[in-house]
């Protein structure tokens, strides 16, 4: 059993996915050294097949996938030798998915001198079942270009970035009128700011403190960080992180959530900083102070890696539009928010076949 999986944008998150399936291979079902899933239904993770995938880096373009994943200005963390794939990364088109000021950094190909493939053409070609979206945040015009190649290709889709798929009730039903499943919007790190950030709050909510406000400052030193200086990239962004946290609460209150800066000497690495104020038993006061440190784009691929498998038991099944279950619990702006215990349980019941999406 094998799942053909297509990637866009073969930058950090794209190589911690492709090492990932490498580095767990050979893990037994009883060992679950960083998975939430070892098996998720008759699905491996070594099941997962890279048969092609599209960038707009110079560097990367014509190598194959192993090696292009290791290309600058990639920075995750090297922690699998992957062999050759048999998988080109080919030039995609630019369209927006490049802001100005990331010309240089991404290393854009010159279109006078590359012409980019018929995206539509090679997904027919390399027929793969899921098309996973690793572009940059802020590609309005791109996702929705590769959304509408995978309806006119027949191909499932992943939508791990802030432009809302998945979560638009027209997008969302053209997938379903094409019976292809879709999984999204904007993943949500397997422990993450946001992760973390909503086990908080749901916990001061049920443990009955009014939350007066809250923050989240993220900073990092990869190339999405550097993106993200452009704040009119960021509003998707701010919608789906703000949103995760603040839809768990039955009122509203001040918020401050999102990247705030970029560090290049971290790297890949993101620091997190949560503060969340309140009033508990006796209209006394509490407040939460958190410093949380990861490796990003690992972080990243261990909800990936489930939703590629979530996605491909929906095709199997012959179900289309959006996944309710594992964008609840894997996305950060899913089309139904309910709290992270209700979605895993959703998943899990999805994997039995009790829950039809």
């Amino acid at each position: 059993m094998v799942i053909r999986v297509a990637i866009v944008g073969v930058g950090n998150c794209a190589s911690a996915l492709v090492q990932g399936v490498e580095y767990y291979k050979d893990v037994d079902e009883g060992e679950i050294p960083g998975l939430m899933h070892v098996m998720f239904g008759n699905y491996h993770i070594k099941d997962i097949k890279f048969v092609t995938a599209f960038d707009v880096n110079k560097n990367k373009i014509g190598k194959d996938l192993a090696e292009a994943i290791f290309a600058e200005p990639n920075s995750c963390a090297r922690f699998a030798d992957v062999p050759y794939l048999d998988c080109e990364v080919l030039p995609g088109p630019i369209l927006d998915g490049v802001a100005p000021h990331m010309f240089k950094p991404f290393r854009v190909y010159d279109e006078r001198e590359v012409k980019p493939v018929d995206v539509v053409e090679v997904l027919r070609e390399t027929k793969p079942d899921v098309l996973v979206n690793f572009l940059p945040v802020g590609s309005y015009e791109a996702t929705r270009f590769y959304a509408k190649a995978c309806l006119e290709s027949g191909v499932a889709m992943v939508n791990c970035i802030p432009e809302f798929i998945a979560s638009d009730e027209e997008w969302a039903r053209k997938f379903e009128e094409k019976n292809l499943p879709i999984a999204g919007d904007d993943i949500k790190s397997q422990v993450g700011a946001t992760i973390v950030h909503r086990a908080l709050v749901d916990l001061l909510v049920k443990r009955g403190v009014k939350i007066l406000s809250t923050y989240q400052l993220n900073i990092g030193g990869n190339t999405d960080f550097l993106n993200m200086t452009v704040e009119e990239r960021l509003k998707t962004k701010r919608v789906s992180k703000t949103t995760a946290v603040t839809s768990l609460v039955a009122y509203d209150f001040p918020t401050r959530i999102g990247p705030s800066d970029y560090v290049p000497f971290l790297e890949d690495k993101k620091i997190c900083y949560i503060t969340i104020k309140g009033r508990k038993f006796g209209n006394q006061p509490i407040k939460i102070d958190l410093k949380l440190e990861v490796e990003d784009s690992p972080n990243s691929a261990g909800v990936v890696v489930d939703a590629i498998r979530a996605t491909k038991i929906a095709l199997d099944r012959g179900v289309g539009g959006p996944l309710i279950s594992i964008s609840a619990y894997g996305f950060k702006h899913p089309p139904v928010k309910v709290s992270d215990n209700e979605a895993r349980h959703w998943v899990e019941e999805f994997i039995e076949g009790k829950r039809l999406r």
